[in-house]
Order: C-alpha cells, then structure tokens, then sequence
C-alpha cells in the first residue's frame, strides 16, 4: 500500500493568475461542444438532402434514425471513455476522443449506403460523447478555482457557436447553384474533422491533470505537470503569487475505484447532489431537445415559415443562447452557484411559461415568437451549462470523468422523448392546435422551475472554492483513515 504523501499541487494551480496557458487550454478542450454543435446542425440541415435519388435515397424515417444512431453513441461513449478517462488519465483520452471523431466523420462522407453511414455515425458519436467527460474532468483541474465557474459555462455555451458555424456553411454546401447535391452534403461532413485536425495539434502539447497522476501514486510526474503549468503562465509574462502553505492536503493514492465504490459515494455519500444533477440535466435536456428539434416545424406549421427561411431565425436563436453563458457566467463565481443556478432554471422556466400562454392566445408571430426564445434560451443556456459545471465539481476526483458521464447519459435518455413528445403535439399541419403545444411548453417550464427550487435546496456553494474542499478525494480520506478504503 502507497504510504500518504503530503503536497501543496492542487494549491499552486488554483493561485494563478489568468494566461495564454489557459486561454490555449480552454480553445483546445472546448472545441468538443464547438463540434457538437455544428454535427447536429450540419446533420439536421442534411436530412432532406439525404432523401433525394442522387444521394442515398433515404425515407424520412431512415434520416431520424441517423440522427438517433449519433445519440446512441454519444451515451456509450461517455460511458466507455467516461471510466477509461478516470483510469488511464484525462490527457490519454481527450486526445483519443478527438481522434475517433476525426476518423469516424471524416469516413462518413464517403458513406456510400445507409449502413456504412449508421456505422460510422455511431462511432463520431461515441468520439464526441467521450469528450464530455475527459475534456470537463481536464479544464476543472487545471483552472483556478476562481474562474472555474465562467470557463465552464463558457465552454459549455461554445455548442451554439459551432451551431451558427454550421449553419452559416450549409447555405453554400447545400446551395445546388454552388455545388452538385452528391458532393455539398459529404464536404459539409468535413468541415467538423477540418476544424478538429487544428486543435488536435494543440491537445498533444497540453500536460496531463496534476491532481489525477496525484490520486494514482505518480507524485513526481504531478510535482512536474505543476511546474510546467506554472512556468506557461510566468512565460506570459504573469507574477507567481505566494503558494498559501496551509492549503496543503495529505492523500494516499487510491486509484481507479470500482463500480460498486463509485455507486456508494454517489447514492449513499452524496444523495442530494446525485438529485441536484439528476433534476439539472434532465430537465435542461429535456427543454433544449424540446424546443431545438421542433423549432423549424413549429414555424412552418404556425407560422408559415418555409424550411429555407427558417435558418434566419435559427441564428438569432442560436446567438441568444451562446450569449448567456458569456453574459451571465462571471455571476456564477462572484454572486455565487446556489442563487445563479436557482435563478436561471426558474425565471427561464417561467418565462416559457408566460411565451407559451401568448403562443396560445394568438397575439405572436415567427418574429416575436423567435425574440422570445432568444430572451428565454440566452437565461437557460447558463442554466443548462450550469448543469455541466454542477456534476462536473461536486464529485470526488477518482469518479468525476465517469459521474459527468453518468449524468450526461440519463439527461440524453430522458431529453430524447422531447422531440417525440413535441412532435406529436404540434400535429398535423392541415389542423394546427396551439393549445396541445402549450401544454407542453407548460411542462417543460414546469421542469425547469422544480430544477430551480431543487437549487435552492441542495445547491453547494462552490464558487472560488478549491475542488478538494467541495468534494474531497477518495486518496484523501485514505490518509485520515486509520486503515484502508474499502474496494
């Protein structure tokens, strides 16, 4: 058994000032939602191109199910790559993350059948799926605590930026006056890997966590990692403050933990906030999918708004939600997580609310309807984004990769029925029937405002504050302990 070992690593890296250090870090690792948003885009924007004789020829249903098969994906990715990133290590995996979706999107757009394209659909999928967890476990270890709550909903936010990235390409990859329709939809496959290829290079110079070689017995690798970062940020010409010698904690590495561990800490040591991510991600899955994936037919069938000018006002929907999280994230560490998570679920909850009852009534239209969601989704994008920042800092260190992963998972399960149960609202076009809408927008309020008082209750007042002293780590209670952890 590793006898304990005291160090003052987590310390060093929570007092740094900000730098290109971390700038560099944040635009690696975040172009994961950056991608995600412009595959799901690109790949909505595609569906009805993949209909026609001179692509694949596919019915409406074979396009939902691709969609579908990306979701399926996504989970088993989190889940696969989600426990490999607590084991093997954070850098390991975000670059393998990256480097399957690169392969797997870039050989879709050869995809010369239905089945050749699920396939690899599946593993782009699964690419981006796994990068949730090993990219949010990577920037919240190796951010000072200070600005850990603004950089994670920033990052989390960047998917509407790859969004209106996606969305602004497909007006010329699908433009059959600019490109023949058999090659525009497979380019606008590449545009994602094009892009990844770049940050690929800046990932393979990023260190390894510090404080997860720490928790696996490799003490003089972490004391080298901190070092690095450390002289990154003086190279930028940055002064070093003080490490605060009091700040140092005892561990005695406990490595990867089993599962029957990981669900003890989860549901046993810390129940109210497996409820609190639990409530968060499912309820802002829930909405997003919701909404997102029935925004186009909702304006054609209330609004008569054609399919090609709808793209207009998907990018001011798409502007209002990556603005949130830029706007309102330095609140989550200044004012605090507790009243800015509360706040945003139920004023975003309630505001859909009020939107719905004059949806209901008659008196919007594809302007007013389209300003309103900007309003609302520029609120519950930080709040969303705080679901991430939430599962992502209030678990120990040894099971955080796979507790994101976890969470990410259910919220996909459960914001995957949205658009189903949407869809089925909204109806048949020749008989459009705002009221069944309403009641579902009413629901999803709904759930956003319970998320919000659930906030309220059981939220942890994690802002500026050290992850080992929100959440401390399986290693550092081995130390205390008097004899070893159990698994």
């Amino acid at each position: 058994m590793d006898k304990a070992v005291r160090t003052l690593v987590p310390a060093r890296l929570d007092r740094l000032p900000w730098s290109r250090f971390h700038t560099r870090l944040v635009v690696a690792l975040g172009v994961a939602w950056v991608l995600d948003g412009m595959e799901i885009t690109i790949a909505s924007a595609i569906g009805s191109v993949l209909q026609e004789r001179q692509t694949l020829s596919l019915s409406a249903v074979q396009v939902g199910f691709t969609a579908t098969v990306y979701l399926i994906g996504q989970v088993a990715g989190a889940l696969v790559f989600g426990r490999l990133s607590d084991r093997f290590g954070r850098r390991k995996l975000f670059i393998l993350t990256l480097g399957l979706y690169l392969a797997a999107n870039g050989v879709t757009a050869f995809s010369p059948n239905l089945l050749f394209l699920l396939v690899f659909r599946f593993f782009a999928g699964a690419g981006i799926g796994g990068e949730y967890a090993a990219i949010h476990s990577a920037i919240d270890e190796l951010i000072p605590s200070r600005y850990r709550g603004r950089v994670d909903l920033a990052v989390s936010g960047t998917y509407w930026l790859g969004a209106i990235i996606g969305t602004a390409s497909t007006y010329i990859l699908l433009n059959p006056h600019i490109l023949p329709v058999d090659l525009g939809w497979r380019l606008g496959l590449l545009v994602g890997p094009v892009l990844g290829v770049l940050i690929w290079t800046l990932r393979r110079h990023l260190p390894e966590s510090p404080r997860w070689l720490l928790m696996h017995g490799r003490q003089e690798e972490a004391e080298q990692a901190a070092k690095s970062v450390e002289d990154a940020v003086a190279e930028s010409g940055n002064r070093l403050p003080p490490v605060d010698e009091s700040q140092a904690i005892e561990l005695r590495p406990h490595g990867a933990p089993s599962y029957g561990e990981i669900l003890r800490v989860v549901f046993k040591e810390y129940p109210k906030r497996m409820i609190l991510g639990l409530t968060m991600m499912i309820s802002q899955s829930f909405l997003y999918n919701a909404i997102f994936f029935t925004y186009v037919l909702v304006l054609n069938t209330f609004y008569g708004v054609s399919p090609s000018d709808a793209s207009k006002y998907m990018l001011v929907f798409a502007v209002g939600n990556l603005a949130g999280p830029f706007i309102l994230g330095p609140l989550f560490d200044t004012i605090g997580r507790k009243p800015m998570i509360s706040s945003t679920y139920i004023v975003s909850g309630a505001l859909l609310a009020l939107t719905g009852w004059l949806f209901k009534e008659g008196v919007l239209n594809a302007t007013t309807q389209t300003m309103l969601w900007s309003v609302i989704f520029f609120i519950a994008s930080a709040a969303a984004s705080a679901g991430y920042l939430t599962v992502s800092e209030l678990f120990p260190l040894e099971i955080r990769a796979l507790a994101i992963a976890l969470f990410f998972s259910v919220a996909q399960a459960f914001g995957a029925l949205g658009p189903t149960v949407f869809g089925a609202l909204i109806g048949d076009q020749s008989h459009p029937d705002p009221t069944r809408l309403f009641y579902g927008y009413l629901f999803a309020a709904a759930l956003m405002i319970a998320a919000g008082v659930v906030a309220m209750l059981f939220a942890v007042n994690a802002e500026r504050r050290s992850l080992e002293d929100i959440a401390p780590s399986l290693s550092m209670r081995d130390a205390k302990a008097t004899v070893p952890a159990a698994g």
